[in-house]
């Protein structure tokens, strides 16, 4: 049974500010994005919320036209959040979340075909048989990634079964399940409204599939997609995450009651070495594949861009049972546009600049006997 976790930052469709994440525009229009819409879900609004809400709309350039910003648009469904006098300027008329419906959005553009199909031929090349997908739009992008660039475009296996739950995320990015055939899922279970004292804690989702092998041996993966460090403080970012993996390691510790056969896998985006993912590191019987002595990571630890320390951020953590049967492990990642020159490390031929990149993070796998 092979086992990886990729993520391949979007399928089709893709929300234009998050190709422009390594600038500073890019990183400060998803701030001002994930700011206003928090303001915005307020029952009430003070007068410094107001002020607040006219200043970030400028900066995503919404203060002349609910779409003239480069990177969002305002929808004012019903009702109206503000008004545009023909004077000038802009005022908030609503005084809540009640007087209006709508919400700020990310502008989307497609995806670089060519690198929409050396996505699929990095899969093609890992060939799993459950792979867990980071950021994918939707189940019906999946299912056409599959049966058309895997299968059409370069002549490989479509994935028998695929399945996404839309999770907290409004920007298009899910985690995700594509299995082979003999794989079924048989069960699935989402965790986006799990809450904990603070509030709601995934930011995308923990998905938690049953699988049975073709032996009908039951194997349970928990996909995840963690908080990343692209904006907010520092603490409350190192916060979010370690709630994340408290949560799935009480999930996990669950399972392990009378499971033997688990994966927790994903883009946890911390090293294996941060307090936030200690719960999960150090506090559980988990083990990092990457740890095995046939994991073989290319003399790059990393799984994330130019595959430095600090960019191990991608991992398939495995129970004892599984951990003890890894034939091989390693990391794929040719599909990744090296330096700044694409000289870092070898990729594919087919990528012959940035923009054709599979994904900046590579493919984490392993090979288990079962």
């Amino acid at each position: 049974m092979k086992v990886a976790s990729y993520n391949l930052e979007n399928l089709f469709m893709r929300p234009v500010v998050m190709n422009q994440q390594g600038q500073a525009a890019g990183k400060a229009a998803l701030q001002a994005h994930a700011t206003l819409n928090a303001i915005l879900s307020k029952t009430a609004y003070s007068a410094a919320d107001k002020k607040r809400i006219i200043a970030l709309l400028k900066e995503l350039k919404l203060d002349k036209k609910d779409d003239g910003g480069p990177y969002a648009l305002l929808r004012q469904n019903r009702g109206h959040l503000l008004k545009r006098p023909r004077s000038g300027g802009i005022e908030v008329v609503a005084n809540g979340r009640g007087d209006w419906i709508g919400f700020v959005e990310l502008k989307r553009e497609e995806v670089n075909e060519v690198a929409t199909v050396n996505t699929a031929r990095v899969i093609n090349d890992v060939d799993a048989d459950i792979l867990g997908v980071i950021e994918a739009e939707s189940r019906p992008a999946l299912l056409r990634f599959s049966q058309n660039v895997i299968g059409k475009v370069l002549g490989g296996r479509p994935y028998a079964h695929a399945m996404l739950i839309d999770g907290n995320d409004d920007r298009g990015i899910d985690v995700a399940i594509l299995t082979r055939d003999g794989y079924d899922i048989l069960s699935i279970n989402s965790h986006v409204d799990d809450m904990d004292d603070t509030g709601r804690i995934f930011s995308r989702d923990c998905a938690q599939f049953e699988i049975a092998t073709p032996h009908g041996t039951p194997v349970h993966v928990l996909v995840n997609h963690f908080k990343s460090k692209g904006y907010g403080t520092a603490a409350d970012s190192n916060e979010k995450r370690r709630r994340q993996a408290a949560r799935v390691k009480a999930i996990y510790d669950k399972l392990r009651q009378t499971q033997e056969l688990v994966a927790v896998l994903g883009d946890l985006n911390d090293t294996p070495d941060s307090k936030p993912l200690a719960p999960l590191i150090d506090g559980t019987d988990l083990k990092d594949v990457s740890k095995h002595a046939n994991f073989n990571d290319d003399g790059r630890p990393g799984t994330y861009a130019n595959g430095t320390a600090g960019n191990k951020i991608d991992y398939i953590l495995l129970s004892p049972a599984l951990f003890a049967n890894i034939k091989s492990a390693g990391v794929e990642r040719r599909g990744v546009w090296g330096g700044v020159n694409g000289t870092l490390f070898p990729h594919y031929p087919e990528v012959t600049k940035a923009a054709e990149a599979a994904s900046d993070h590579a493919a984490i796998w392993a090979d288990i006997e079962l």
